[in-house]
């Protein structure tokens, strides 16, 4: 034993060095996840008696949001695309939250139609609606249509949560004091409205596309904010911060190889649960009550680009959704 213990003592000395450089590396690239992972939403407030209803729930941040959502006592409205994968996505919170109260409704972001259908369902079957969380996005893309001829990402991004949130205010109203979530992005502070090319059919770029339906989203949520002045419906909008979600799926290459190199910057950004705070935040902290109109980021209010803080472009912006739109 003695013997093994005086090898273990002489590499130890002989390798100190080495030894100390690897932990304080490994100490440093610990504080460095722990601060890329952000701020935690530290709100202890029940939804008992609330309803809630979040877009594109079934996979990645909405499906976190909704699950500390259901812990918290609320309905959760799953408003969804793909019902197989919300209808799974429902199964796994009510196990793991204990709350039976879960629900799938079918929504399809980039047909006006099935917006106007939701809505509908939702208004007629439900009582009250008290946070509504436009989660679901679209990022980078090809040139692709939605189904009523726009540009896919503002579409889908923008045009079809703008007609989602116009039509259920009346609920959102009756049942005040009630939230508005907005999920946007950084990416807005690049972004810029192409009022004279909505749909960027002369010039097409993903990224350029990605960045104005974020902006867009920004500047709906001021203008909203505006709007709904006095009326206990308050508006949030925020940067949920790089996480590991599906949204990427377009972004990412598939080979094996190059996944394989993109394996220690996945484990640098957010999970979904980290990403998720944001949106909880927003959704039920009691610090926020009297807020509205503003931007966050890491649980905290941030500045947008000045471009987000244009009432002029917002305005002109609430006019051509509204026109798209066909909003009464």
């Amino acid at each position: 034993m003695e013997h093994y213990v005086k090898i273990a003592r002489e590499l130890l000395k002989k390798h100190a060095v080495a030894i100390t450089v690897a932990v304080a590396a490994g100490a440093s690239l610990l504080a460095l996840r722990r601060w890329l992972a952000g701020r935690v939403c530290r709100s202890k407030a029940s939804l008992n008696g609330k309803t809630v209803l979040i877009t594109g729930a079934n996979t990645g941040l909405g499906k976190e949001t909704a699950l500390d959502l259901a812990q918290r006592g609320a309905r959760v409205i799953l408003a969804c695309r793909d019902l197989t994968k919300a209808s799974m996505a429902a199964d796994y919170i009510r196990r793991k939250s204990g709350n039976n109260n879960v629900v799938v409704m079918k929504l399809d972001l980039a047909s006006l139609k099935s917006v106007r259908e939701l809505a509908s369902q939702v208004i007629n079957s439900e009582e009250r609606l008290d946070i509504l969380i436009n989660n679901a996005g679209i990022m980078m893309c090809p040139k692709w249509k939605t189904e009523d001829g726009f540009e896919m990402q503002f579409g889908v991004n923008h045009l079809g949560h703008f007609l989602l949130t116009n039509l259920l205010l009346s609920m959102l109203k009756s049942s005040a004091p009630s939230r508005i979530v907005i999920v946007s992005s950084r990416a807005h502070e690049k972004g810029s409205i192409h009022f004279n090319d909505i749909h960027l059919d002369e010039n097409y770029q993903p990224d350029v596309s990605y960045r104005q339906s974020k902006l867009a989203n920004v500047l709906f949520c001021r203008e909203l904010a505006i709007r709904l002045k006095g009326t206990g419906v308050n508006t949030y909008c925020l940067h949920p911060g790089v996480a590991s979600t599906e949204l990427g799926r377009h972004l990412f290459p598939t080979s094996l190889w190059k996944n394989l190199l993109l394996i220690p910057f996945l484990m640098m950004i957010k999970t979904p649960r980290e990403g998720a705070q944001t949106s909880i935040f927003c959704a039920v902290d009691e610090s926020l009550a009297t807020s509205s109109g503003l931007y966050y980021s890491d649980c905290a209010v941030t500045c947008p680009a000045p471009a987000a803080t244009d009432n002029g472009i917002a305005k002109r912006l609430w006019a051509l959704s509204a026109s798209l739109v066909e909003l009464e």
